[in-house]
């Protein structure tokens, strides 16, 4: 059952926080905008007493915020005007009679009533029983006291901030938010804490677990750090709460079990800069971008390639889907137009993986035929290709995976199916070259670089996540993260987190 909110209640809660923090100017504004008046005093019992009292000092500011019935407002400044003149404040009379809008209208309107109050304020006397004509001031105060409080009405204070704490509250109770997270109310999301200094993982944070026929083949951090979505064996994509290890359910989508899906294994993701879409890429050729938020598919390409997707990730202004894949190409679609614009073509073998430079002026594309090529974006000409040194003494060693060097944008990460993994020019030349140490078992499968770049993480096919230091050229640590199947890993924008993945179902979360 939904509950309805009606738009004047959310404007007088703005207009609340507006008078609690002295936004007088912002208060009118809206009021006079929308028509919507706040109406509210801190008590009525006091409110009701200052006019009893005659504490007009009191009274009139107040008043001066509400939005009441012209006769009511009449009523109250004529008031306040007999009451000025019978304490022979005259000068104090006059200039309400002259200069305040309510007697401005009495004038037009009642000019006869009006008059008769400019007259009083000439005489050098004042009778009380010509004046209140059988009744009494303080029978006038009454009725005018009556009269008002029927106008207004009183709310507990702070009520913005005390329902965005309920929500809040209600969102840890669910799960939805950690208790002690800091959380971004204009974003609308838990602020991610962010670790100052690079650390490599070094022990085990949490594991979501997969059914054996639902592994995950692919998993990526969002760029603001929020989620981690995984994309399994059996077609789900999932967006995960990894402080928890629960999904998102904060997602309604999520919440009401419906997910992001693909007919056959998720094998690439990606998201844009701004995290709102993901890319995804699946084992039988089709790409499709999703809004995140809702789940939504904005766009299917159901023949982006002929055999499964390899990898697929966004153009820095996020029009375009760049992916690769095993029939050997690399391609460009459009977003807006659903269409293949762009075919790469020079790779002898699968294309294992794509991305575009950090300017967007270049793809580079990394390929099982032992080459990586580099190509400019616009003209699709390759510009060179180059192949990593050969560290085993039987066939050349596929390239696995490509990333641009942090530290400097004309390097890249190399890492191919052997113990090494390259820091490469984009010539070719090798900068700096990391061992495992290993002469068999140990080749890596996937490899991945820190944020800032001081550390190169490669999972090997023995299982071990290898941490090596960019700094000392050294191996600074090992680590054992799954007992088979080892497929690949990702790491947190800008958290000391690396999470692995394996065919044995489960996904892993390590912290330094």
């Amino acid at each position: 059952m939904s509950l309805e909110i009606e738009a004047t209640d959310v404007i007088k809660i703005m207009l609340q926080f507006c008078k609690e923090n002295a936004l007088l100017d912002s208060l009118t504004a809206i009021q006079n905008e929308c028509q919507v008046s706040l109406n509210t005093v801190d008590s009525i019992e006091n409110f009701v007493s200052d006019v009893n009292s005659g504490r007009w000092d009191q009274v009139l500011p107040i008043v001066s915020r509400l939005k009441l019935p012209q006769g009511k407002l009449e009523n109250l400044y004529e008031q306040v005007v007999l009451e000025m003149v019978e304490l022979r404040e005259v000068d104090t009379a006059r200039a309400m009679l002259r200069q305040t809008q309510v007697f401005n209208r009495m004038k037009q309107e009642e000019p006869d009533r009006f008059l008769k109050l400019e007259h009083l304020c000439g005489r050098t006397y004042f009778d009380i029983r010509e004046v209140y004509a059988g009744t009494s001031k303080e029978k006038r105060r009454a009725q005018i006291a009556h009269s008002l409080s029927q106008e207004v009405s009183t709310v507990p204070p702070q009520r913005l901030m005390a329902l965005i704490g309920q929500a809040l509250k209600w969102q840890q109770h669910q799960g939805l938010l950690p208790p002690g997270t800091a959380f971004d109310l204009f974003r609308g999301t838990a602020q991610g804490t962010r670790d100052e200094v690079e650390r490599y993982p070094s022990q085990l944070d949490r594991t979501i677990k997969f059914g054996k026929k639902s592994h995950p083949e692919c998993a990526v951090f969002s760029p603001d750090g929020q989620m981690l979505v995984s994309g399994s064996a059996d077609g789900f994509i999932e967006v995960w709460d990894f402080i928890t290890g629960k999904l998102k359910k904060d997602l309604q989508f999520q919440a009401d079990e419906q997910f992001m899906m693909h007919d056959e294994a998720v094998l690439a993701l990606s998201f844009s800069k701004d995290s709102e879409l993901l890319v995804s890429g699946s084992q039988d050729g089709k790409i499709k971008v999703w809004k995140v938020r809702t789940g939504q598919c904005l766009r299917k390409y159901e023949r982006a390639h002929t055999q499964g997707v390899t990898s697929v990730s966004f153009s820095k202004d996020g029009t375009h889907v760049l992916s690769s894949s095993y029939d050997g190409l690399v391609r460009v679609h459009g977003i807006k137009s659903g269409k293949m614009l762009k075919e790469l073509r020079g790779h002898t073998s699968y294309v294992n993986d794509a991305i575009y430079s950090p300017d967007g002026s270049q793809i580079v594309s990394a390929s099982s035929d032992a080459s990586v090529r580099v190509w400019d974006s616009k003209s699709c000409d390759c510009v060179t290709s180059f192949r990593p040194p050969q560290t085993t003494q039987f066939s050349e060693a596929s390239v696995n995976s490509i990333h641009f060097y942090p530290q400097n944008p004309d390097q890249l990460v190399v890492c191919n199916r052997s113990p090494t993994v390259f820091i490469m020019t984009l010539h070719g030349h090798v900068v700096k070259s990391f061992q495992s140490g290993k002469r068999e078992g140990g080749d890596f499968l996937a490899s991945w670089v820190s944020p800032r770049g001081e550390w190169i993480y490669c999972l090997g096919e023995d299982s071990i996540l290898y941490s090596f230091s960019t700094a000392t050229g050294k191996l600074e640590n090992l680590m054992q993260v799954a007992d088979k199947g080892p497929i690949g890993l990702c790491q947190h924008p800008h958290r000391n987190l690396v999470s692995t993945f394996a065919d044995e179902g489960a996904l892993k979360l390590w912290k330094a």
